[in-house]
C-alpha cells in the first residue's frame, strides 16, 4: 500500500476513535460503520483494521505510555489529540516497521487537520517523548 493508503486510515482512525470515546461504539460497530465511508476505499484497509483491533482492544494501555510524557491527566486530554496519540504510540509499540519520524509527522498532520489551533505542539511533544524512551 502507499503511504496516501496508509494516510488516509489513519485520517478515518481518528474519526472512529474520536467516535469511539464519545459514544462507546465497538470496534465491530466501528469497522461497519467505517468500512462504509468513501474514504474507506482509498485508505488501507488492513492498517485501519489492526491499529483500530489494537486501540481499542486496550486503551488503558496506551494511556498509561501517554501519561508518562503528559503534562495533564489523559482524562484531561481533548478526544481528538486523544485520539491521534492513541494512534502514535500503537504504531511506536506494533509497527516497527514504520520509522518513528514518520509516525510523529503523521500524528503533527493530524492534529493540524483535525484538532485545536496548537495540539501539533503538544501531540509532537508527547510522542517524541515516547519515541526517546520506547518504555
Amino acid at each position: 500500500m502507499t503511504t496516501g493508503a496508509r494516510h488516509g486510515a489513519r485520517r478515518l482512525l481518528v474519526q472512529a476513535l474520536y467516535q469511539h470515546q464519545i459514544s462507546a461504539s465497538d470496534a465491530s460497530a466501528l469497522r461497519d460503520q467505517f468500512t462504509q465511508s468513501t474514504d474507506f476505499e482509498h485508505a488501507d484497509g488492513d492498517y485501519f483494521f489492526a491499529l483500530l483491533d489494537e486501540i481499542v482492544k486496550d486503551p488503558a494501555v496506551l494511556d498509561e505510555r501517554i501519561d508518562t510524557f503528559a503534562d495533564r491527566p489523559v482524562s484531561q486530554i481533548d478526544p481528538v489529540e486523544r485520539a491521534i496519540l492513541w494512534i502514535g504510540v500503537a504504531e511506536l509499540r506494533s509497527h516497527p516497521e514504520v520509522p518513528p519520524k514518520v509516525v510523529i509527522n503523521e500524528a503533527v498532520e493530524l492534529a493540524k487537520e483535525f484538532g485545536a489551533e496548537d495540539s501539533h505542539r503538544y501531540v509532537n511533544a508527547i510522542l517524541d517523548g515516547a519515541a526517546k524512551d520506547p518504555g
